[in-house]
């Protein structure tokens, strides 16, 4: 199995995880190697393989996984002390899946993570 498709089978429910939301556009879940006490990935349901492939047609995504990590955030309750929202992209930015993603970080401080 490709890193690739480790997000595509997560988002089709063929490997287990804890979704944590998931709508037409987006699935958010926990992270397997968590940095923080909330540490979730937030990937499109569709592939785009770093954040040089935003474009015109599909802007609209990463507005919405922004718009959810917001909404996660207050919902597991670390807006109010702070959060941590990162993208990664190619090896040199320490992206190691090919597969946008956001990190949706919190619950301690993080001022030395990332």
């Amino acid at each position: 199995m490709n890193n690739e498709s480790i997000f595509q089978d997560i988002i089709n429910k063929k490997i287990q995880t804890n979704i944590v939301y998931q709508d037409t556009i987006i699935t958010a879940f926990e992270d397997i190697n968590p940095k923080a006490p909330v540490h979730i990935l937030i990937v499109p349901n569709i592939f785009i393989k770093s954040s040089n492939e935003i474009n015109k047609k599909n802007k609209y995504i990463l507005a919405h996984m922004f718009y959810i990590a917001v909404k996660i955030a207050k919902k597991q309750k670390i807006s109010r002390e702070g959060y941590k929202i990162i993208i990664n992209c190619n090896k040199n930015g320490g992206q190691e899946i090919n597969y946008l993603h956001m990190h949706l970080l919190g619950g301690k401080e993080l001022r030395s993570l990332y």
